[in-house]
């Protein structure tokens, strides 16, 4: 007996929709691109394409496990409530912590951020999401007085100029690309300028390629502004009646010399390219710049993403069709695991610490008279705690810190040396799953149910195609078996995801007045028939701002004074070299669930290290050899 059923790829954060065909018979999929999903339209990547060989049951946890045991549910439940319990009672909340991951579905993320802020009373609970957006929320939030994306993906089509900052767009978020690339073959005037040091696969449309020197992006934006000002470009009536801080900008650009010739130079680009861009963006309206994490995973990334801001605001495109700053997101619920407080700064429902009055309404829809009363620790600050010793207790879920964060080696003897260390996935043997005292087997992809948010703000539903394998269960449903045992019984009742999306949707309705951005509250009373065949939704409307107002207290968008900074790791003569990450195009984060495609292992087989030829005679290197050469 076969089946159809649409869900939402669980790969980057553009969201693409699916219709999977199922063979209930023998667990057997085929794949095709939801033609009706706004995101995506029927297009797929080859990973999304591939998603039907990543459901094999070899390599799975199929069975909870304590201290390399398999065990049942309920002593594996018991032994980490107890456990978290005593070292609470020892310690404090602030002993314990977990760690998330932009693979969560939303009513995942909301469970696990209810019990550690609004009832552990910590807030050390960060996510991987930290590591790539969490520069471009606090950008929003200093310029909009929120975490808005304003565009949409349909800006795409109307764009005259679209700009890919820090952003290997082709290889990193694919279906986008694909539809650039059609909009360009539809539209002869729309031009693309890629600003990127490495000339990637995304420069294969480009008009211009701007190989900028490492870290120097917030210096070309501040040129930007200058440029804009020198040519009488800026939009002066928006300037005046929709933002602050303008003054504050241009008193900043005074303190130093931001040229044409002296931004190209200190770029490391050639006078005629950059004076090429400014001229393009500066007659230019409907100007689109979509950055990633070039621009995020940076020691200055928020003052980058500002910069960024700063020149779409001077000239009024903001809220506009086909204008505006994007900001690509690179996992597939980072925006869910936003809105539901997934950062250790946040709450939930888009309020956060910083603002004593959120912390009280959060607390009393809650009914959490011990919720957390201050930010936690970010992820980096987190795992040095646990290497510390600080932090006795920590719960990772759906993720592979010990290979995706900085320092690694750091982050594998932080949890050699931590009292208890707990691992919710749906992958058995990882690098991090090696370290822990006890493993809880998680549904993964195909056999979840519940929604996710992409780029655009679009909610759609990631729906159930199988039977769980083994004894898997769903994230929210272990958190609130333990949420339970700990004694917060009346607060996590959940029996299903609705009720959860119930909660978290009435949650950003409760006394917002429309000071909040994020409302979902109309789908607060959703029916599960209703929750069962939703729609993708894009919350907010189609774009943010059109009519000039923001989310800060005197409604009007803030110009942010951006003091450009260079990488705090300068290449010295011990390191002279710098390696830029980046993303492969068929791999998907440590390949626990796209390195067991076959196929997606063919275009790149092998680990690699791309270097400009100049460096590679320079350092005696040769292709395809290992090791190095010496100077």
């Amino acid at each position: 007996m076969t089946k159809t059923i649409q869900t939402t790829c669980p790969y980057c954060g553009v969201g693409c929709g699916i219709s999977v065909k199922i063979d209930e018979s023998n667990r057997q999929i085929k794949i095709s691109g939801d033609k009706l999903h706004p995101a995506n339209f029927g297009r797929l990547c080859s990973k999304g394409s591939a998603l039907g060989e990543t459901i094999e049951l070899k390599g799975r946890l199929l069975q909870p496990k304590v201290y390399g045991r398999e065990t049942s549910w309920t002593e594996a439940l018991d032994l980490v409530a107890d456990s978290f319990k005593s070292v609470i009672e020892k310690y404090g909340a602030d002993a314990v912590a977990f760690y998330g991951s932009g693979q969560l579905l939303t009513e995942d993320y909301y469970v696990a951020n209810k019990l550690m802020k609004g009832f552990i009373g910590s807030a050390n609970m960060d996510t991987n999401s930290r590591l790539c957006m969490s520069s471009s929320v606090a950008g929003h939030k200093r310029a909009f007085g929120a975490d808005v994306v304003p565009n949409c993906y349909e800006d795409f089509e109307y764009a005259d100029l679209i700009l890919l900052i820090g952003s290997n767009t082709a290889w990193c978020h694919p279906v986008s690309f694909q539809r650039i690339r059609a909009a360009k073959e539809k539209n002869p005037n729309l031009k693309i300028v890629v600003i990127d040091p490495r000339k990637t696969a995304s420069c294969d449309i480009a008009d211009l390629h701007l190989s900028l020197a490492s870290g120097t992006d917030a210096i070309l934006f501040n040129g930007l502004f200058q440029f804009l000002h020198e040519k009488n470009k800026l939009n002066l009536d928006f300037v005046e009646h929709h933002t602050e801080g303008g003054e504050a900008v241009l008193d900043g650009l005074k303190l130093d010399n931001y040229s044409v010739e002296n931004v190209a130079n200190r770029c490391d680009l050639k006078i005629e390219n950059v004076r090429q861009f400014f001229s393009w963006f500066a007659n230019t309206g409907k100007s689109l710049s979509l950055y990633s994490q070039g621009i995020n995973q940076s020691s200055s990334g928020t003052d980058k993403v500002n910069a960024i801001l700063n020149c779409h605001l001077a000239t009024g495109r903001i809220g506009k069709v086909g204008c505006g700053a994007f900001s690509l997101t690179g996992q597939p619920n980072a925006m869910g695991g936003r809105e539901v407080g997934g950062l250790a700064h946040q709450l939930a429902a888009h309020m956060d610490f910083s603002n004593s009055d959120e912390i009280d309404l959060v607390s009393r829809f809650w009914n959490a008279p011990n919720i957390a009363q201050k930010g936690g620790l970010p992820a980096i600050d987190l795992f040095d705690a646990i290497y510390d010793g600080k932090i006795k207790a920590v719960w990772i879920m759906g993720t592979n810190p010990v290979v995706s964060l900085p320092n690694a080696d750091k982050v594998k003897e932080a949890l050699k040396r931590c009292e208890f260390v707990v691992v919710s996935d749906c992958i058995e043997k990882t690098d991090t799953t090696a370290l822990a005292h006890v493993l809880l087997p998680a549904q993964g992809w195909s056999e979840k149910d519940g929604t996710v948010t992409n780029s655009e703000r679009c909610i759609s539903r990631q729906r159930a195609l199988l039977s769980p394998a083994g004894s898997a269960k769903p994230d929210w449903w272990i958190l609130t078996q333990v949420a339970r045992r700990l004694g917060f019984e009346q607060a996590f009742h959940y029996q299903s995801p609705v009720e959860i999306f119930r909660e978290h949707a009435a949650l950003s309705g409760f006394e917002n007045n429309g000071e909040r951005a994020f409302n979902i509250s109309d789908l607060a009373q959703i029916s599960q028939h209703d929750y069962d065949n939703f729609s993708p939704t894009q919350w907010g409307g189609i774009r943010f701002f059109a009519d000039g107002q923001f989310f800060t207290k005197s409604s009007k968008a803030q110009l942010i004074p951006v003091i450009a900074r260079l990488p705090i790791n300068a290449p010295n003569e011990n390191y002279p070299l710098i390696l830029n990450t980046g993303r492969i195009r068929d791999q998907w984060h440590t390949m626990t669930r796209t390195g067991i495609a076959a196929k997606l292992n063919q275009h790149k087989p092998e680990p690699f290290v791309e270097i400009h030829p100049e460096n590679a005679k320079r350092f005696e290197l040769k292709t395809n050899q290992l090791g190095y050469g010496q100077k």
